[in-house]
């Protein structure tokens, strides 16, 4: 984009250039013009021709200072329609994924477009003025060195190279520095946002503790990445050592010798001053410009196009060049992982007894479990923890061989859906609702799934796709019908029905439940049918006691609880899973 933006505006970068390099006159002259004012002036005892010279030299200070000021003027006229092009570039995707079915408003575009458009736009504008600062200061001193004398040119040349060299090859480093740094911040920044929010659930729910944590987290991790940062300050410095100072050094340890060799008095400080005024200050510009605004720019500029990405007619090689990053998917869940629960421990407060202690449990793929018990003997807990939402006490919940510990929000997202009791439903259209896990779902697809759970009948007394929804006019029930839908439809492997479908007539349940056995994946159903617990491959019986699996031919033989809730539930009078296949 940043070159996109450059060679849209070719005349006013010429026009930068050409101030630009009336302002370098002063460097091109100023060691040339003292030369001349010591040599034929002050030690050919010709007071006035020193002082004519030294005239000579002021006025073309005034000429390049008075360049100076075009060239800021010439700036802005690049870099403040480049700023606008940016902006427009946050507001517009920022209200696409705000907007768009599923979508949802994110705060840290806020700090994209103040705080990170604001670092954009200074340090855009810091570059133009090193960069081209650099290549005429340096490129002017150079030409006077080489108009005094090449071998004085060839020693104050070499160390600059040489200081380049260094922090050329330490930039990849600082980037990555500098990368992390603005991540952090970001990150810090969402997850104050969530917190702040979020901060009745937080207390509502005890969980003062995690959330402290996970923006303590972040705090950490922003100080990691500045402190890092700081200490590539002293790679900049030992560049500027090499390139800016060693030069000085050089010359005047050699100046005996360069006298010896015919070189004048005036000539060698000339040369100092072209080196100390012309290419210490350029070097020093240009390592603490890219060093420091430089790395914000790219990495700023990196982040913002990264979440807002260039649309097809934006996009420099043209929407018929690019190519998708991955192939949508074609199907609820494309891949399946096995879900595993180890020494699993977990109590309400640090003095309660653990609802779950030291469990243990191996979720396969496509498995299908029923998860049974008395109220409070920790079923709807273990939903929570198996899906990531509360972090246990000790042991470790594995999905696709990884804990949820260690995945990233986003990717843990993707891996499952927990459904609860009292389902979600938004104001909007039907199919917004339906597409806030899959948002990529065309119509037809939503229209196989409302057909799969027996959620048609309902689409079509709301009107089709298109209707709007109103929560408030929609029955426990029907939220949890649409709400089961729209979990069907989430690409997660792995489902966790936690009582999601309490409200349904036992038909309407058969019909869901047989739809999420039909999906590719684990289902996990928290139950409170009897009928659950026949149509599931196994059942977990909670009862605060040893935890006990099994199916339902062996749970009736070897778990007083299991047969006890049988004989509660309102269908007990079902008899086999036979006897429920026929009710589904």
């Amino acid at each position: 984009m940043t070159w996109r933006a450059l060679r849209a505006r070719r005349r006013e970068l010429a026009g930068l250039g050409g101030w630009s390099l009336v302002e370098s006159l002063p460097a091109l002259l100023a060691g040339y013009l003292v030369a001349r004012a010591v040599d034929e002036g002050f030690l050919a005892g010709r007071l006035l021709n020193g002082l004519a010279w030294l005239g000579a030299l002021a006025v073309v200070v005034v000429v390049g200072a008075a360049a100076t000021g075009r060239t800021y003027r010439s700036l802005g006229a690049v870099v403040e329609p480049f700023r606008d092009d940016v902006a427009a570039q946050v507001v517009r995707g920022a209200l696409r994924d705000a907007t768009r079915a599923g979508g949802r408003p994110d705060s840290a575009a806020v700090t994209r477009l103040t705080h990170q458009m604001e670092i954009v736009r200074d340090t855009f504008a810091g570059l133009l003025m090193v960069t081209r600062g650099f290549f005429f200061s340096a490129g002017a001193a150079l030409l006077g060195l080489l108009a005094l004398a090449p071998v004085v040119a060839a020693l104050a040349a070499a160390p600059l190279v040489a200081g380049l060299v260094v922090f050329l090859a330490a930039l990849p480093a600082m980037v990555t520095h500098q990368r992390a740094y603005v991540r952090a911040g970001e990150q810090l920044g969402q997850s104050a946002a969530a917190a702040l929010a979020g901060h009745r659930d937080v207390l509502a729910c005890g969980a003062q503790t995690r959330v402290t944590a996970d923006v303590e987290r972040w705090v950490s991790a922003q100080a990691a990445a500045e402190r890092m940062l700081a200490r590539m300050a002293a790679i900049r410095s030992l560049s500027l050592g090499i390139g800016g100072w060693l030069p000085l050094l050089v010359l005047m340890l050699a100046a005996p010798w360069l006298v010896e060799r015919g070189l004048t008095a005036g000539a060698v400080l000339g040369a100092l001053i072209y080196v100390s005024t012309g290419l210490q200050p350029a070097l020093h510009t240009l390592v603490q410009g890219l060093g420091g605004g430089g790395l914000r720019y790219a990495v700023t500029l990196e982040n913002i196009l990264r979440t807002y990405p260039l649309s097809d007619d934006q996009h420099p090689s043209g929407p018929a060049t690019r190519t998708p990053h991955s192939r949508p998917p074609t199907g609820p869940a494309d891949r399946s992982p096995a879900v595993e629960v180890r020494g699993l421990t977990f109590g309400y407060g640090p003095r309660a007894r653990p609802v779950l202690q030291n469990f243990t449990l191996t979720l396969a793929d496509r498995d299908h479990l029923a998860v049974v018990g008395p109220s409070g003997a920790g079923k709807s807990t273990l939903a929570v923890l198996m899906t990531g939402l509360v972090p246990p006490q000790a042991g470790t919940v594995h999905l696709a061989g990884a804990t949820v510990a260690q995945i990233e929000p986003a990717v843990l997202a993707r891996m499952r859906v927990l459904v609860p009791q009292e389902a979600y439903v938004f104001t909007g259209s039907l199919a917004d609702n339906l597409r806030y896990l899959r948002p990529d779902a065309d119509d037809h697809t939503l229209e196989v799934a409302l057909d799969a759970l027996g959620a048609g009948p309902l689409a079509t007394r709301l009107g089709g796709l298109d209707a709007p929804v109103a929560p408030a006019l929609l029955s426990a029930g029907e939220r949890q019908l649409i709400a089961a839908v729209r979990a069907w439809l989430a690409p997660a492997p792995l489902v966790v029905l936690d009582e999601a479908t309490c409200h349904l007539d036992p038909a309407l349940e058969a019909t869901v439940e047989a739809a999420f056995a039909r999906r590719p994946g684990s289902l996990v159903v928290i139950a409170h049918r009897i009928s659950s617990a026949l149509r599931a491959g196994r059942v977990l019986v909670l009862d605060g006691d040893e935890p006990v699996v099994g199916t339902h031919e062996q749970l009736m033989a070897r778990s007083a609880t299991y047969r006890s809730l049988v004989g509660c539930w309102d269908d007990s009078v079902v008899p086999s899973r036979a006897a429920s296949a026929r009710h589904g």
